[in-house]
């Protein structure tokens, strides 16, 4: 018989957030019958959130379950979605990253296996995450998108090398993507006060130094990460040339923060995620 390994299951639980005035929140639960869209469903003008658990361990050799994933709906719906109701009633000003340690500790006593991480969506394109093996960092993530033209072409090669290589993508007119870029940054927690890095100086840094320079440019030619330097703009450069530009300019503003690493999309089927963490 094999030897059972340790695995990691990821269960994504959807829920709302309603104003007080429409009552227990545990109640609703009951009556919602769509956990897909979210449950609590929305009432009114409510916000909506969802989380990413992580859970880790040995499948049961039997079932081939590690934990069932109504029980990872039920611990969230227990431990995480009443503090994040009372955190947005009581005190909707607090940034979210400083809920996170106490989210994990009652989400991690509620399950019967091992927590890892803990991924709050914020939203569709924002979230922040906390594992286990740190409770006194955060990881940031955002995503941001922008249009620009390249030509994949290398200098030191034939123009029949060149065309060999890179097909459509070498036509001398260029061509353009719809780019997006999702930074990760790791920030810690203050012991007290206020957060060091927030997600507007994600988005104020990540506007300053890739949004702004790149942005409905020709990266060939505008750019010179690559047109001085003689850097072919594929993804894999892309990524790194953002990674490089965003770290120094985090490392120079802010000491409690630095970039874990960038993933770009050049299409929703190609993404390059410098470095490799």
């Amino acid at each position: 018989m094999a030897q059972t390994k340790i695995i990691e299951l990821v269960r994504t639980t959807r829920f709302c957030v309603n104003d007080p005035s429409f009552g227990n929140p545990a109640e609703h639960v009951k009556g919602d019958p769509n956990g897909y869209a979210g449950r609590p469903s929305m009432r009114g003008l409510g916000r909506y959130y969802s989380v990413d658990v992580t859970a880790r361990g040995k499948p049961d050799p039997v079932t081939g379950y590690l934990i069932d994933i109504k029980a990872i709906d039920r611990a969230v719906r227990d431990a995480v979605v009443p503090l994040i109701t009372l955190a947005c009633h009581d005190d909707p000003t607090r940034e979210p990253a400083t809920l996170l340690p106490e989210l994990m500790v009652d989400l991690g006593s509620a399950l019967p296996v091992t927590l890892a991480t803990l991924r709050w969506n914020l939203t569709p394109y924002s979230s922040i995450t906390m594992n286990a093996t740190s409770a006194t960092t955060v990881i940031l993530r955002q995503r941001f998108d922008f249009a620009a033209a390249h030509r994949l072409h290398v200098d030191g090669l034939s123009d029949e090398e060149n065309q060999r290589l890179f097909g459509k993508c070498n036509n001398p007119s260029g061509h353009g993507h719809n780019y997006q870029v999702e930074p990760a940054v790791e920030a810690s927690l203050p012991e007290s006060g206020t957060m060091p890095f927030t997600m507007q100086d994600l988005e104020r840094l990540v506007h300053e130094t890739i949004i702004k320079p790149f942005d409905h440019t020709n990266l060939n030619v505008d750019l010179p990460d690559f047109s001085q330097a003689g850097v072919n703009p594929s993804v894999e450069h892309i990524a790194r040339v953002c990674y490089e530009r965003l770290a120094k300019a985090i490392d120079t503003t802010h000491s409690g923060a630095r970039l874990r690493e960038v993933t770009v999309w050049e299409t929703d089927r190609t993404r390059c995620t410098y470095p490799s963490c």
